[in-house]
């Protein structure tokens, strides 16, 4: 399980699951508006990381950022310390 501690939003963090295939799995909001953190997870679940970054990057909603937005920066962030 992976874990990303989120900057501007209400959520505080997110736990997601990478598998060996690129699709991500087991989003999971800390915190935030439950119906639609629980809406985001349930439409990234199984989708490969990359259509996921480029579907969510850049939504904003207050602070210039988002729930959404901020987990296309928690898998950026994956996936560069991934190919480290």
């Amino acid at each position: 399980m992976n874990t990303y501690t989120t900057r501007g939003t209400c959520s505080r963090q997110i736990q997601f699951e990478v598998k060996e295939d690129n699709t991500v799995s087991g989003v999971k909001f800390i915190g935030g508006c439950a119906g639609n953190t629980q809406g985001v997870a349930k439409l990234v679940e199984g989708r490969n990381i990359d259509e996921i970054i480029s579907l969510l990057k850049g939504i904003q909603c207050r602070g210039g950022t988002s729930c959404p937005d901020q987990l296309a920066n928690a898998l950026i962030k994956y996936k560069e310390k991934s190919e480290k």
